[in-house]
């Protein structure tokens, strides 16, 4: 590892082999990342074919949680391709916990792929908490009971309001930044 780059896990999930961002696609969208902002990737943690909705399904997300609380890591930061790869928990202070769980232990988390840096300013909370909730209503429109939870699957309808959603938010997040002077996403 070079002297000057900050080791880094990173956090991959997908759902369903059907699933727009492949294991591989998710990985190649990290590694830019890493080599853009001098971050080194040291271990992968994954969970293939399981849904974001619980954590007691998701063997990876929960050994990366147990080895940062122990101090058992090697990296100093953790990659994840965006806020609903972390997870589409129906209750979104469950997706925020396990966040600050990592943050708390010196392992900050970062989104690889969204439009916000998660430095916690004003903008980037107010995005965090909307994607995260955008995130677990997904799931919540397309399932009808709970044992169907570990097969979402979002529909072109779903994708656009969400899409507007993004839009609306990052509006909102312009008139932040006007307001307060902070950094909106551009």
């Amino acid at each position: 590892m070079a002297a000057n780059l900050v080791p880094a896990a990173q956090y991959l999930r997908m759902a369903t082999e059907h699933q727009q961002y492949s294991l591989e696609n998710q990985s190649t969208a990290i590694q830019k990342y890493a080599d853009a902002h001098g971050f080194e990737i040291v271990r992968t943690y994954s969970d293939v074919a399981k849904s974001g909705v619980a954590l007691k399904r998701r063997a990876g997300l929960r050994q990366l949680l147990q080895d940062v609380v122990s101090g058992n890591t090697g990296f100093r930061a953790i990659l994840v391709y965006d806020v609903s790869r972390w997870g589409r928990f129906q209750d979104t202070d469950e997706s925020a916990h396990y966040e600050f769980v990592c943050k708390s232990a010196g392992v900050p988390v970062h989104y690889c792929a969204e439009t916000f840096a998660n430095d916690g300013s004003l903008p980037s909370l107010i995005m965090k908490a909307l994607k995260r909730t955008m995130a677990g209503e997904l799931v919540a429109r397309h399932l009808k009971t709970t044992e169907d939870l570990h097969d979402s699957r979002s529909s072109p309808r779903t994708e656009s309001l969400v899409a507007s959603a993004v839009q609306w938010a990052q509006r909102i997040m312009r008139r932040i930044d006007a307001e307060f002077g902070n950094s909106a996403p551009k």
